[in-house]
């Protein structure tokens, strides 16, 4: 059996296999309530259908300004439970783990009619972007406790897990960027500690089995951006406050500078190993990895524990079933598909 297709266990979590389909935005929310539709439901259920071993449901926001669009999805409200029940009960028929993840845009939030941030600088200054507010120290307290909301809904509504997106320069990652957060008060002395405080806010109303995912952007492209070394550092006390898992990514933060992000196929994987070595948690690989081959040789020196399939998956969503069946020469299917394996 190949590597892609070992089980694996991280604390009360357990996947069948090393698959994880990314968290990818699919700005379809018709109501612009926040809440998943039937595009949503068979979009996962699909994937779970399709042999993923984790599904991680797409930025989901903590607050209706925290969205990128009012079209995304967002978890501010009991209400809004059910829907993402109905699709956590469906998925786990298929044998498959399903987590979510939880955010808020920030400055990237382009509907708000006024953004907020970690400082008052846009995502460009080109006029393009709006300028956002930044959080007074009563908001951010604020803040925390609508991520620790966000999350006990999650909870409610039966995920296996969490991830918080702390990449891509959404607000956590405006927090812990010294090139966009530009404060002078405890929150600017340490780029870390808004993480850290959702962090535990969350964990908090987590199961103690639950496993806390955390998305980081390795380093950044703008020019004067934090390299490895930075993230490392931040990553260390995100850790330190409860994280047990990282996804590692890069960039997102505002248009490449000098430093551009190669966009070849593996190209985030030496992140990932570098997350490995320097916290000895595990890890998530992603980035261009939905050549099997390459997805199978990404685990074979069993320093990364999961691979994350983003567009690949959109483009197939029975890509986990595909590549065991390259793989291993056959495929596990659903009965009612095996004929067209």
């Amino acid at each position: 059996m190949s590597k892609l297709f070992t089980p694996y266990n991280v604390k009360g979590l357990s996947l069948k296999n090393r698959i994880v389909m990314a968290p990818m935005c699919q700005y379809s929310v018709e109501a612009k309530d926040g809440i998943p539709n039937d595009w949503h439901f068979v979009h996962y259920v699909s994937r779970a259908v399709g042999g993923t071993g984790l599904i991680i449901v797409e930025m989901t926001d903590v607050e209706p300004d925290g969205r990128i669009t009012d079209y995304d999805l967002g978890l501010w409200s009991d209400e809004q439970i059910p829907a993402y029940a109905r699709i956590v009960t469906e998925v786990h028929k298929h044998d498959a783990k399903i987590g979510i993840q939880i955010a808020h845009a920030g400055r990237k939030a382009t509907d708000a009619d006024q953004p907020i941030s970690s400082s008052n600088l846009p995502v460009e200054s080109d006029g393009t972007w709006k300028e956002p507010r930044p959080l007074t120290i009563e908001e951010i307290k604020e803040m925390v406790n609508k991520y620790k909301e966000a999350a006990r809904r999650a909870v409610d509504a039966g995920f296996d897990t969490i991830e918080l997106h702390g990449a891509h320069g959404y607000l956590i990652h405006q927090f812990h960027s010294p090139s966009i957060n530009n404060r002078t008060d405890e929150y600017g002395d340490n780029y870390a500690k808004f993480g850290v405080e959702v962090i535990k806010a969350v964990k908090s109303v987590m199961p103690e089995d639950m496993p806390l995912l955390f998305r980081i952007s390795a380093i950044e492209y703008i020019d004067g951006g934090y390299g490895l070394e930075h993230s490392l550092e931040i990553a260390k006390q995100y850790k330190e406050a409860g994280v047990d898992v990282f996804h590692v990514s890069s960039g997102g933060e505002a248009n490449p500078g000098k430093v551009k992000p190669a966009n070849t196929p593996g190209y985030q994987v030496p992140f990932a190993r570098a997350y490995k070595q320097a916290l000895d948690l595990p890890v998530i690989a992603v980035g261009i990895l939905e050549d099997p081959i390459l997805a199978e040789k990404t685990m074979a020196e069993e320093d990364i524990e999961l691979v994350a399939i983003g567009r690949g998956m959109l483009k197939d969503p029975y890509w986990a079933l595909h590549t065991q069946e390259i793989l291993d020469g056959k495929a596990t299917v659903p009965k009612a598909y095996k004929r067209g394996f």
